[in-house]
Protein backbone atom coordinates (compact mmCIF):
# COMPACT_ATOMS: atom_id res chain seq x y z
CA UNK A 1 0.00 0.00 0.00
CA UNK A 2 1.52 3.37 -1.37
CA UNK A 3 0.30 6.90 -0.05
CA UNK A 4 2.55 9.32 -1.75
CA UNK A 5 5.99 8.11 -0.54
CA UNK A 6 4.80 6.41 2.36
CA UNK A 7 4.68 2.40 2.49
CA UNK A 8 2.89 0.06 4.30
CA UNK A 9 2.37 -3.49 4.54
CA UNK A 10 -1.10 -4.24 5.85
CA UNK A 11 -1.29 -0.79 8.17
CA UNK A 12 -2.49 0.05 11.45
CA UNK A 13 -3.89 3.34 12.01
CA UNK A 14 -4.54 5.50 14.90
CA UNK A 15 -7.91 7.07 14.05
CA UNK A 16 -8.06 11.14 14.69
CA UNK A 17 -10.60 12.10 18.05
CA UNK A 18 -11.41 14.92 19.12
CA UNK A 19 -9.99 15.62 22.22
CA UNK A 20 -8.22 11.95 22.31
CA UNK A 21 -5.21 12.07 19.17
CA UNK A 22 -3.21 14.71 20.69
CA UNK A 23 0.38 15.13 20.55
CA UNK A 24 1.39 12.89 23.73
CA UNK A 25 -1.21 10.01 22.65
CA UNK A 26 0.00 10.21 19.27
CA UNK A 27 3.62 9.65 20.28
CA UNK A 28 2.37 7.04 22.19
CA UNK A 29 0.57 5.22 20.08
CA UNK A 30 3.63 5.02 17.13
CA UNK A 31 5.84 3.79 19.99
CA UNK A 32 3.23 1.07 20.65
CA UNK A 33 3.20 0.14 16.92
CA UNK A 34 0.40 2.32 15.14
CA UNK A 35 2.26 2.74 11.65
CA UNK A 36 0.19 5.83 11.15
CA UNK A 37 -1.27 8.79 13.05
CA UNK A 38 -3.61 11.76 12.70
CA UNK A 39 -4.01 15.09 14.51
CA UNK A 40 -7.24 15.54 16.01
CA UNK A 41 -9.34 16.77 12.94
CA UNK A 42 -8.70 20.74 12.88
CA UNK A 43 -11.23 23.59 11.80
CA UNK A 44 -10.29 25.35 8.81
CA UNK A 45 -12.39 28.25 9.82
CA UNK A 46 -10.36 28.30 12.81
CA UNK A 47 -6.82 27.97 11.09
CA UNK A 48 -7.46 30.50 8.98
CA UNK A 49 -8.45 32.95 11.17
CA UNK A 50 -5.41 32.27 13.46
CA UNK A 51 -7.05 30.59 16.37
CA UNK A 52 -4.61 29.36 19.26
CA UNK A 53 -6.16 26.34 19.66
CA UNK A 54 -6.29 25.46 15.74
CA UNK A 55 -3.06 26.20 15.27
CA UNK A 56 -1.78 24.44 18.27
CA UNK A 57 -3.57 20.92 16.98
CA UNK A 58 -1.09 20.99 13.91
CA UNK A 59 2.10 20.97 15.71
CA UNK A 60 4.00 18.28 15.50
CA UNK A 61 6.97 16.25 16.48
CA UNK A 62 9.45 14.56 15.00
CA UNK A 63 8.67 11.41 16.65
CA UNK A 64 5.31 11.23 15.49
CA UNK A 65 6.08 10.54 11.90
CA UNK A 66 4.36 8.80 9.60
CA UNK A 67 1.20 11.43 10.76
CA UNK A 68 -1.78 13.01 9.04
CA UNK A 69 -3.13 16.62 9.71
CA UNK A 70 -6.83 16.30 9.49
CA UNK A 71 -8.84 19.10 8.52
CA UNK A 72 -12.37 19.97 8.13
CA UNK A 73 -14.69 22.75 6.71
CA UNK A 74 -17.49 23.44 3.79
CA UNK A 75 -15.86 26.56 2.41
CA UNK A 76 -13.38 25.83 -0.08
CA UNK A 77 -11.47 29.10 0.04
CA UNK A 78 -11.18 28.54 4.42
CA UNK A 79 -10.04 25.08 3.21
CA UNK A 80 -7.85 25.34 0.75
CA UNK A 81 -5.94 27.69 2.85
CA UNK A 82 -5.95 25.32 5.74
CA UNK A 83 -4.54 22.93 3.74
CA UNK A 84 -2.07 25.29 2.80
CA UNK A 85 -1.23 26.14 6.43
CA UNK A 86 -1.24 22.64 7.73
CA UNK A 87 1.49 21.78 4.63
CA UNK A 88 3.46 24.22 6.57
CA UNK A 89 3.74 22.47 9.97
CA UNK A 90 4.87 19.27 8.33
CA UNK A 91 2.91 16.01 8.23
CA UNK A 92 3.17 13.66 5.68
CA UNK A 93 -0.40 13.82 4.72
CA UNK A 94 -3.65 16.17 4.74
CA UNK A 95 -6.80 14.32 5.30
CA UNK A 96 -10.15 16.00 5.09
CA UNK A 97 -12.90 14.77 7.17
CA UNK A 98 -16.09 14.66 5.46
CA UNK A 99 -17.71 11.81 8.03
CA UNK A 100 -17.58 13.20 11.52
CA UNK A 101 -21.53 13.00 12.58
CA UNK A 102 -21.41 15.57 15.41
CA UNK A 103 -24.89 17.18 14.83
CA UNK A 104 -22.92 20.91 15.63
CA UNK A 105 -20.52 19.74 12.71
CA UNK A 106 -22.90 17.92 10.31
CA UNK A 107 -25.79 20.41 10.68
CA UNK A 108 -23.37 23.68 9.73
CA UNK A 109 -22.50 21.83 6.59
CA UNK A 110 -19.25 20.24 7.34
CA UNK A 111 -17.85 16.67 8.19
CA UNK A 112 -20.81 13.90 7.00
CA UNK A 113 -22.73 16.68 6.34
CA UNK A 114 -21.09 17.27 3.18
CA UNK A 115 -22.65 13.48 2.10
CA UNK A 116 -26.20 15.04 1.58
CA UNK A 117 -23.99 17.37 -1.03
CA UNK A 118 -21.77 15.24 -3.26
CA UNK A 119 -21.24 17.05 -6.10
CA UNK A 120 -19.76 19.69 -3.46
CA UNK A 121 -17.64 17.36 -1.19
CA UNK A 122 -16.22 15.83 -4.46
CA UNK A 123 -15.45 19.54 -6.09
CA UNK A 124 -13.81 20.73 -2.34
CA UNK A 125 -11.56 17.79 -2.63
CA UNK A 126 -10.14 18.28 -5.84
CA UNK A 127 -9.11 22.16 -4.91
CA UNK A 128 -7.52 21.25 -1.88
CA UNK A 129 -5.62 18.48 -4.30
CA UNK A 130 -4.58 21.34 -6.97
CA UNK A 131 -3.60 23.26 -3.80
CA UNK A 132 -0.73 21.43 -1.88
CA UNK A 133 1.94 18.91 -2.98
CA UNK A 134 1.07 16.97 -0.20
CA UNK A 135 -0.93 13.59 -0.94
CA UNK A 136 -5.06 14.35 0.03
CA UNK A 137 -6.75 11.43 1.75
CA UNK A 138 -9.79 11.33 2.39
CA UNK A 139 -12.49 10.26 5.16
CA UNK A 140 -16.33 9.71 5.28
CA UNK A 141 -18.97 7.52 5.42
CA UNK A 142 -21.25 5.35 3.49
CA UNK A 143 -23.78 7.94 3.55
CA UNK A 144 -25.94 10.83 5.55
CA UNK A 145 -28.90 7.53 5.76
CA UNK A 146 -29.50 4.54 4.52
CA UNK A 147 -31.34 5.90 1.57
CA UNK A 148 -28.39 7.98 0.12
CA UNK A 149 -25.81 5.38 0.45
CA UNK A 150 -24.00 6.13 -2.72
CA UNK A 151 -20.31 5.84 -1.08
CA UNK A 152 -18.70 3.54 -4.42
CA UNK A 153 -19.70 5.81 -7.34
CA UNK A 154 -18.68 8.66 -4.29
CA UNK A 155 -15.55 6.60 -3.91
CA UNK A 156 -14.67 6.66 -7.92
CA UNK A 157 -15.23 10.32 -8.27
CA UNK A 158 -12.94 10.85 -5.42
CA UNK A 159 -10.60 8.72 -7.34
CA UNK A 160 -11.00 10.95 -10.54
CA UNK A 161 -10.56 14.19 -8.35
CA UNK A 162 -6.92 12.75 -7.37
CA UNK A 163 -7.55 11.54 -3.62
CA UNK A 164 -4.29 9.10 -2.31
CA UNK A 165 -6.57 7.21 -0.16
CA UNK A 166 -9.95 6.73 1.24
CA UNK A 167 -10.73 5.58 4.58
CA UNK A 168 -14.42 4.26 5.02
CA UNK A 169 -15.91 4.24 8.71
CA UNK A 170 -18.79 1.51 7.04
CA UNK A 171 -21.90 3.13 9.22
CA UNK A 172 -23.85 6.11 7.75
CA UNK A 173 -24.30 9.37 9.46
CA UNK A 174 -27.76 8.45 11.03
CA UNK A 175 -26.52 5.79 12.71
CA UNK A 176 -23.78 7.66 14.70
CA UNK A 177 -21.93 5.14 16.58
CA UNK A 178 -24.62 2.65 17.06
CA UNK A 179 -25.47 -0.57 15.44
CA UNK A 180 -22.75 -2.07 13.14
CA UNK A 181 -20.85 -1.08 10.60
CA UNK A 182 -21.28 -3.18 7.31
CA UNK A 183 -18.21 -4.37 6.14
CA UNK A 184 -19.44 -5.24 3.07
CA UNK A 185 -19.25 -2.01 1.61
CA UNK A 186 -15.52 -1.82 2.56
CA UNK A 187 -14.97 -4.25 0.20
CA UNK A 188 -16.70 -3.29 -2.80
CA UNK A 189 -15.32 0.04 -2.12
CA UNK A 190 -11.76 -1.97 -2.57
CA UNK A 191 -12.81 -3.46 -5.61
CA UNK A 192 -14.60 -0.18 -7.35
CA UNK A 193 -11.20 1.84 -7.15
CA UNK A 194 -7.18 1.71 -7.54
CA UNK A 195 -6.19 4.10 -4.48
CA UNK A 196 -6.08 2.51 -1.16
CA UNK A 197 -8.90 1.65 1.36
CA UNK A 198 -8.64 2.08 4.64
CA UNK A 199 -11.46 0.05 6.84
CA UNK A 200 -12.87 1.56 9.44
CA UNK A 201 -15.71 0.54 12.25
CA UNK A 202 -16.03 -2.07 14.81
CA UNK A 203 -12.20 -2.78 15.41
CA UNK A 204 -12.42 -3.45 18.99
CA UNK A 205 -9.83 -6.22 19.23
CA UNK A 206 -7.10 -7.63 17.05
CA UNK A 207 -8.72 -10.49 15.65
CA UNK A 208 -11.41 -7.71 14.63
CA UNK A 209 -8.47 -6.12 12.72
CA UNK A 210 -7.25 -9.44 10.96
CA UNK A 211 -10.86 -10.29 10.00
CA UNK A 212 -11.44 -6.87 8.54
CA UNK A 213 -8.70 -7.36 6.41
CA UNK A 214 -9.88 -10.79 5.31
CA UNK A 215 -13.24 -9.62 4.75
CA UNK A 216 -12.59 -6.60 3.15
CA UNK A 217 -9.67 -6.94 1.38
CA UNK A 218 -9.06 -3.45 2.58
CA UNK A 219 -5.15 -1.67 2.91
CA UNK A 220 -5.04 -0.95 6.33
CA UNK A 221 -7.61 -0.82 9.02
CA UNK A 222 -8.10 2.27 11.34
CA UNK A 223 -8.51 2.07 15.29
CA UNK A 224 -10.40 4.42 17.43
CA UNK A 225 -12.27 4.31 20.33
CA UNK A 226 -10.75 0.91 21.11
CA UNK A 227 -7.36 2.69 21.02
CA UNK A 228 -8.32 4.82 24.26
CA UNK A 229 -6.61 3.87 27.18
CA UNK A 230 -5.20 0.61 24.88
CA UNK A 231 -2.43 1.68 22.87
CA UNK A 232 -0.97 -1.93 22.87
CA UNK A 233 -3.91 -3.05 20.59
CA UNK A 234 -1.45 -1.58 17.60
CA UNK A 235 0.98 -4.10 18.78
CA UNK A 236 -1.31 -6.79 19.62
CA UNK A 237 -3.03 -6.96 16.62
CA UNK A 238 0.39 -6.92 14.49
CA UNK A 239 1.37 -9.99 16.15
CA UNK A 240 -1.96 -11.50 16.06
CA UNK A 241 -1.58 -10.64 12.17
CA UNK A 242 2.06 -12.34 11.88
CA UNK A 243 1.43 -15.07 14.33
CA UNK A 244 -2.19 -15.48 14.85
CA UNK A 245 -2.41 -15.04 18.37
CA UNK A 246 -2.93 -12.31 20.28
CA UNK A 247 -0.60 -11.61 23.05
CA UNK A 248 -2.87 -9.76 25.26
CA UNK A 249 -2.53 -6.30 27.25
CA UNK A 250 0.32 -5.83 29.73
CA UNK A 251 0.24 -6.35 33.53
CA UNK A 252 -2.42 -3.94 35.12
CA UNK A 253 0.52 -2.30 36.87
CA UNK A 254 2.56 -1.89 33.67
CA UNK A 255 -0.67 -0.29 32.23
CA UNK A 256 -0.66 2.06 35.00
CA UNK A 257 2.94 3.13 34.38
CA UNK A 258 2.66 3.47 30.67
CA UNK A 259 -0.65 5.74 31.84
CA UNK A 260 1.07 8.42 34.07
CA UNK A 261 3.72 8.59 31.17
CA UNK A 262 1.25 9.96 29.45
CA UNK A 263 -0.44 12.17 31.91
CA UNK A 264 3.26 13.75 32.45
CA UNK A 265 3.61 14.44 28.93
CA UNK A 266 -0.05 16.08 28.87
CA UNK A 267 0.22 17.97 32.14
CA UNK A 268 3.83 19.79 30.39
CA UNK A 269 1.82 20.82 27.38
CA UNK A 270 -1.50 21.53 29.38
CA UNK A 271 -1.31 22.39 33.16
CA UNK A 272 -2.14 20.02 35.57
CA UNK A 273 -5.85 20.23 35.70
CA UNK A 274 -6.38 19.84 32.17
CA UNK A 275 -4.54 16.94 31.76
CA UNK A 276 -5.73 15.37 34.39
CA UNK A 277 -9.14 15.95 33.38
CA UNK A 278 -8.66 15.35 29.47
CA UNK A 279 -6.92 12.18 30.01
CA UNK A 280 -9.69 10.75 32.59
CA UNK A 281 -11.21 8.79 29.46
CA UNK A 282 -7.75 7.18 29.14
CA UNK A 283 -7.45 6.03 32.56
CA UNK A 284 -11.20 4.78 33.03
CA UNK A 285 -10.46 2.42 30.03
CA UNK A 286 -7.79 0.88 31.69
CA UNK A 287 -9.19 0.49 35.26
CA UNK A 288 -12.89 -0.85 33.23
CA UNK A 289 -10.88 -3.78 32.11
CA UNK A 290 -9.31 -4.40 35.80
CA UNK A 291 -11.15 -6.55 38.31
CA UNK A 292 -12.30 -6.03 41.80
CA UNK A 293 -10.66 -2.27 42.05
CA UNK A 294 -14.43 -0.03 41.74
CA UNK A 295 -13.48 1.80 44.73
CA UNK A 296 -10.22 2.80 43.37
CA UNK A 297 -11.88 3.58 40.29
CA UNK A 298 -14.50 5.75 41.60
CA UNK A 299 -11.91 7.52 43.39
CA UNK A 300 -9.31 7.91 40.90
CA UNK A 301 -12.20 9.92 38.65
CA UNK A 302 -12.31 12.62 40.83
CA UNK A 303 -8.87 13.81 41.99
CA UNK A 304 -7.55 16.91 40.10
CA UNK A 305 -3.64 16.83 41.33
CA UNK A 306 -0.69 14.49 40.74
CA UNK A 307 -0.13 13.85 43.90
CA UNK A 308 -3.12 12.86 44.92
CA UNK A 309 -4.09 10.50 41.42
CA UNK A 310 -0.95 9.34 42.06
CA UNK A 311 -1.66 8.37 45.60
CA UNK A 312 -4.83 6.72 44.64
CA UNK A 313 -3.00 4.72 41.73
CA UNK A 314 -0.15 3.70 43.73
CA UNK A 315 -1.52 0.00 45.12
CA UNK A 316 -2.14 -0.35 41.52
CA UNK A 317 1.78 0.34 40.38
CA UNK A 318 3.05 -2.72 42.43
CA UNK A 319 3.12 -6.14 40.29
CA UNK A 320 0.40 -7.65 43.21
CA UNK A 321 -2.34 -4.49 42.31
CA UNK A 322 -4.58 -6.36 40.74
CA UNK A 323 -5.59 -8.13 44.07
CA UNK A 324 -6.71 -4.47 45.15
CA UNK A 325 -10.56 -4.94 46.21
CA UNK A 326 -13.36 -3.16 46.03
Amino acid sequence: MRIGSLLFERGLFLAPMEDVTDRPFRRLCRRMGADLVYTEFVSSEGLVRGIAQSRGRIRLTPDEHPVGIQIYGCREEALVEAARLACDAGPDLIDINFGCPARKIANRGAGSGMLKEPDRLVALAAAVVRAVPLPVTVKTRLGWDQTTIGIVDLARRLEDAGIAALTLHARTRQQMFKGQAVWDWIARVKAAVSFPVIGNGDIKTPADAARMFGETGCDAVMIGRAAIGNPWIFERARAHLRTGVDPGPPPLAEQIEVYLALLSELIAEKGERRGIIESRRQLASILRAAPRIAAVRAEAMTQTTLPDLAGVLGPLRDPRGAEVRA
